[in-house]
C-alpha cells in the first residue's frame, strides 16, 4: 500500500490518499477536488473517510458518491473492510464529539484528523469540544504501540509514543 498527502485549502489541511491493487482510498477531502482528483489519478476510489466534520476536512466531499463516503455515523469503533483496505475506527473525541482515528495496524499508519498533532492535540473550544473527552481519548491511545506513526489533518507526520510521552509530561 502507499500513501500520498495532498495539503489543500487555505488551512493547508492534509487530504491522504491511500493507493492498493488499483483502488484507492481517500481521508479527509478538504478542498480543491481538482488537485485531489489529479493525485488520485486512474485509481477507483472505493471509500472516502471523515476523521471528523469540519469544513476544512469535508470542503469536497459533494464530489465523492455519498455511498462511499464513511465517518462517524456509519462506522462503528472497531475492525473494517473498504475494498482491498483493513483498518481499525477508534473513537477519539475531544476536538469534536465525531472525531475518530483511522488505524491501518500492519502498516502502524495512523490517521488523527485534528485530534492529535506532531506536539500538539486539537482545540477543544469549538462546539462539541472537550477537554474532558480529549484527555479520555488521549489515554486510550496509550494502549497502542508507541511506534505507530501519526499522520495528523495539519502539518508533518510524528510517532504515538513521542506525542503521548509530550501530553503526559504536561506539554501540548
Amino acid at each position: 500500500m502507499t500513501l500520498e498527502r495532498v495539503v489543500v485549502g487555505p488551512l493547508e489541511t492534509n487530504c491522504y490518499l491511500l493507493k492498493k491493487d488499483g483502488q484507492c482510498l481517500v481521508i479527509d477531502p478538504g478542498e480543491e477536488y481538482d488537485k485531489i482528483k489529479k493525485s488520485i489519478g486512474k485509481w477507483k476510489v472505493v471509500g472516502v473517510l471523515i476523521t471528523h466534520a469540519h469544513f476544512d476536512h469535508v470542503g469536497a466531499l459533494s464530489f465523492f458518491a455519498k455511498e462511499k463516503v464513511y465517518d462517524f455515523f456509519n462506522l462503528e469503533e472497531g475492525p473494517h473492510q473498504i475494498g482491498n483496505f483493513s483498518f481499525t475506527v477508534i473513537d477519539t473525541p475531544g476536538h469534536k464529539s465525531d472525531s475518530i482515528s483511522i488505524y491501518f495496524q500492519p502498516e502502524k499508519w495512523l490517521f488523527t484528523g485534528d485530534f492529535l498533532f506532531r506536539h500538539g492535540i486539537g482545540r477543544t473550544d469549538l462546539p462539541t469540544g472537550s477537554m474532558e473527552d480529549m484527555v479520555k481519548s488521549l489515554e486510550k491511545m496509550k494502549e497502542y504501540p508507541e511506534d505507530i506513526e501519526i499522520y495528523p489533518g495539519h502539518g508533518e507526520s510524528s510517532y504515538l509514543g513521542e506525542e503521548i510521552c509530550r501530553f503526559s509530561k504536561g506539554g501540548n
